[in-house]
């Protein structure tokens, strides 16, 4: 197969703003390593961490490029060595450690799952970081089961969408918040039970009422600050409180004591910074677990806005409005 000799990126002119989101238009092909592929992006996930790495407040681990772009899709057009070239033309979606920004990516062969059946590839862009964050974080580490009650901060999210949709489909309650009545409305189509605006309702009133005053098993939050405390309350029994980002400062003034009364777990994770070999067991679960229930569109990414490559600043800029409800998607046109 015949490449070009240089491709289109996005990288950031210093830390900054959407301002600072940049198209390069001639950059070299990155070449894979031991164990990588190479894939012609189709398209590219936009993402929350993204715009902290903008920020600069999120750099990429040792080693690994600062173009951004944490998920990608596209078709596998050349191996590093170890891999088989039989790999070279599969169609794949990829957690990618950054580089997803560009007509061209390095992903690491256990990282790349197939396009679920009857997707198209702007979509298959944004299912790996959000599905291997919420599949983690939500049944792994919070333990989410069968009638148990999930309350998901930010429901309107791509994490948040995708979480209302799983946790459907586990049989489970869902309780969201989100900043506006059409947000709301949004996160109750996917199937959420109830869905709480924070900008004119007290959630914790809101939650106590809806369970009675038990409280919720498990609470996926992203926001942090004055969240924690408002969380810990919430919480029912054995509840479990899962912190995957921080909206608001990671530091706070907190009263424990809820967690020896309650007996609660407080937990939360980052991916970007796990071993190849970590992710790949959750690559696995998710091949076993949730394939076939994205195969049989029983749960599907949500995406609210496609721009070109080109547009990446444009992309940025509407993630920063948060006025968006589901994912953001760079699709490479060619």
């Amino acid at each position: 197969m015949t490449l070009p000799a240089t491709m289109r990126q996005i990288r950031f002119n210093g830390a900054g703003g959407p301002e600072v989101v940049e198209l390069e238009a001639a950059a070299p092909l990155p070449v894979p390593g031991p164990g990588q592929v190479l894939v012609e992006v189709a398209a590219a996930g936009i993402n929350r961490p993204d715009c902290l790495q903008r920020a600069g407040n999120y750099p990429p681990p040792p080693g690994a490029t600062a173009i951004p772009g944490l998920e990608i899709a596209g078709t596998i057009v050349g191996v590093g060595p170890g891999v088989s070239p039989s790999e070279i033309g599969r169609a794949v979606c990829a957690l990618v450690i950054s580089g997803g920004y560009a007509e061209y990516a390095i992903a690491d062969l256990p990282l790349c799952l197939p396009i679920p059946k009857g997707m198209s590839m702007v979509e298959a862009g944004g299912v790996p970081e959000t599905y291997f964050t919420v599949y983690d974080n939500v049944f792994t580490r919070g333990r989410l089961k069968k009638g148990e009650t999930l309350l998901i901060h930010g429901g309107s999210s791509g994490i948040g969408s995708t979480a209302i949709q799983l946790a459907r489909e586990a049989g489970v309650t869902v309780y969201v918040t989100a900043g506006s009545d059409e947000k709301c409305a949004f996160c109750r189509s996917l199937g959420a039970s109830a869905a709480i605006n924070y900008r004119t309702q007290d959630f914790v009133e809101e939650v106590k009422n809806l369970t009675g005053g038990k409280g919720v098993d498990v609470i996926l939050d992203m926001v942090g600050g004055p969240y924690i405390q408002k969380n810990l309350a919430m919480l029912a029994l054995e509840g479990r409180l899962v912190q995957i980002a921080f909206l608001q400062p990671s530091v706070a003034e907190v009263n424990f004591m809820p967690i020896m009364l309650k007996r609660l777990t407080m937990t939360g994770s980052t991916l970007r910074p796990r071993s190849v070999a970590l992710k790949a067991e959750i690559a696995a679960k998710l091949r076993s677990d949730i394939w076939p229930m994205l195969d049989a569109g029983k749960v599907r990414p949500i995406v609210d806005k496609v721009f070109e490559l080109a547009d990446a600043r444009a992309a940025h800029a509407l993630m920063e409005s948060s006025t968006h409800a589901g994912k953001i998607i760079l699709e490479v046109k060619r």
